[in-house]
């Protein structure tokens, strides 16, 4: 004789089969409702390779687990680029790589990362004005150090931006002698004439919307250009070789 599941014997019709397809629906309908509840404060994630099947019809009965992922929080986060300034050049205005990070992160910026001691930091913060941003770092600093350094703060955008600008293209396979001057604002009336006298043959220049381009073969330790160029551009500028430029972009890009 034909055994009968325990719990249903003595009913018609009702064996082992018919009761795991009754188990089985019933569990693939209390998953649907729990998923329903939750809808308004999580995303489902992947479910069995088929997260299109589950938004659209609620999980299949074959495969009951699922991940849920938390929503975002509504916080929009800003990729940085913070170019200090006169830090760490002849034994003044030290600062370790590692304490400015730490007093960046103590003001809220996340992801902080910084490139060589001469002050290069990638993070991001929920701040959307630069130059605020800029002026809270200094009196950060100059709280923990007790100096106030130059801080040119720019976005990921600003730097892509510079870069694919560059006039001197084929400068580039020579990183150490193209370098790009950051500069605070616009300059309202640059003395390009004494630039110009002032470069040698070997040298190039090209001022354009907040970046000024040096191509100097020779190198920019001797350079009257690199050295006069900001008095003559009338605003502060902040001094990056090829490399550095590059190295940071890909830092934010990360």
């Amino acid at each position: 004789m034909r055994r009968k599941f325990p719990l249903f014997h003595g009913k018609k019709g009702c064996g082992l089969r018919t009761h795991i397809l009754t188990i089985r629906k019933k569990f693939q309908s209390r998953l649907r409702r729990r998923h329903t509840s939750l809808r308004k404060f999580w995303s489902p994630g992947h479910m069995c390779n088929n997260s299109a099947r589950f938004r659209r019809k609620g999980p299949p009965a074959i495969c009951p687990f699922f991940v849920l992922r938390p929503t975002s929080t509504g916080e929009e986060m800003n990729t940085y680029i913070a170019l200090f300034r006169g830090i760490n050049v002849g034994g003044k205005n030290s600062i370790l790589m590692k304490e400015l990070a730490a007093a960046l992160e103590g003001m809220g910026a996340r992801n902080v990362k910084t490139y060589i001691q001469s002050g290069n930091v990638v993070f991001q913060s929920a701040e959307e004005n630069p130059a605020q941003l800029s002026k809270k770092m200094a009196v950060e600093i100059k709280k923990s150090h007790g100096f106030e350094p130059c801080i040119l703060v720019l976005s990921r955008a600003a730097i892509q931006k510079a870069i694919a600008a560059n006039p001197f293209a084929e400068a580039e396979t020579d990183p150490a002698s193209l370098h790009l001057g950051f500069l605070a604002s616009r300059p309202e009336s640059p003395d390009l004439v004494k630039l110009s006298s002032l470069k040698k043959e070997s040298e190039r220049f090209h001022l354009s919307d907040g970046v000024f381009y040096l191509h100097a073969p020779e190198g920019v330790g001797r350079s009257k250009l690199a050295a006069s160029a900001e008095k003559l551009l009338g605003v502060p500028m902040t001094d990056r070789n090829w490399r550095t430029v590059c190295k940071v972009l890909e830092m934010a890009q990360e």
